[in-house]
């Protein structure tokens, strides 16, 4: 029995367990944490979630996070489970309001008030505009930043017709980001203090309700095009609104945040069948675990 909260952060869910005490190693035995996130993460036969998430010690902040993916793959960071994580923190009495952890992207600053969470991204990098990317017989114009995972922003104006799915995949497998792949964010730009964003989340593989790193990227290409102001509001698919606050100078952006609401769904504690079944079974026919 693994105890876990299920949260969501603007339409981003995830399954977030307090490993500190390593519940989850010390459950699994010889089952791969890999097939564990991928058995948790899948719908309907699971829990189902974006991503899972493990709160860890840390000698010199609040809690280490290890994030996974659905499909299994641990990345750097992601923003709404970042807010998701503080919260969970704050409520499990593992931190107070105002806290920092360390992520494999650097580390995070947040602060909890209620059921908005703040939380300042480490800086961006490796600013790329105008980048002429040959998608499916035609030619994109996109740009690139790494707002702790790579991220690819094109504008639009019908987004609501746009292909995000077929053309987010291109975008995510595309040789010029191989081997890792990148996420594609595409974009609406509705005034000098509003974006409408849709995400194509690499690892998820499919199109989530919202991606906070994808919201702040989508902000500071756009900023750096001269088309919006600080603070910015964004408009995810989940329909939540995201706030994201920069500073600029002639170096780039820093202090970069970006707040909206986080909420607990349940709480519950995962079973055994839940994870090992699948995985056993396959490693005793000598198959590989399938998701």
């Amino acid at each position: 029995m693994i105890p876990f909260f299920k949260m969501n952060g603007s339409g981003n869910d995830f399954v977030l367990i307090d490993n500190r005490e390593h519940v989850v190693e010390t459950a699994l035995g010889p089952v791969p944490v890999v097939d564990f996130v991928r058995s948790i993460c899948r719908r309907v036969a699971s829990v189902g979630a974006d991503g899972l998430i493990l709160i860890e010690r840390s000698d010199r902040h609040a809690f280490r996070w290890r994030f996974f993916n659905a499909d299994g793959s641990e990345v750097e960071m992601c923003g709404n489970g970042g807010r998701c994580a503080a919260r969970f923190a704050f409520l499990k009495k593992i931190a107070g309001r105002s806290m920092s952890f360390e992520t494999a992207a650097g580390v995070i600053d947040a602060q909890v008030a209620k059921d908005v969470v703040k939380l300042r991204l480490t800086d961006p990098a490796d600013l790329q505009l105008n980048v002429s990317l040959p998608v499916d017989g035609r030619t994109l114009e996109t740009h690139f930043v790494n707002t702790g995972v790579p991220h690819v922003v094109h504008f639009t104006e019908d987004l609501e017709t746009f292909d995000v799915f077929h053309t987010g995949r291109a975008i995510r497998y595309h040789e010029h980001y191989a081997p890792k792949g990148t996420n594609a964010n595409f974009v609406r730009v509705i005034d000098g203090r509003t974006i409408q964003v849709r995400t194509y989340e690499r690892g998820v593989e499919d199109e989530t309700l919202a991606c906070g790193t994808g919201s702040v990227a989508s902000v500071l290409i756009a900023a750096a095009r001269g088309m919006v102001e600080s603070p910015v509001n964004v408009r995810v698919q989940s329909g939540e609104v995201l706030k994201v606050h920069y500073e600029r100078d002639a170096k780039g952006f820093s202090r970069v945040y970006f707040e909206g609401r986080v909420q607990v769904t349940y709480e519950g504690t995962i079973w055994e069948e839940a994870y090992r079944s699948l995985a056993t079974q396959n490693a005793a026919a000598g198959l590989p675990f399938d998701n």
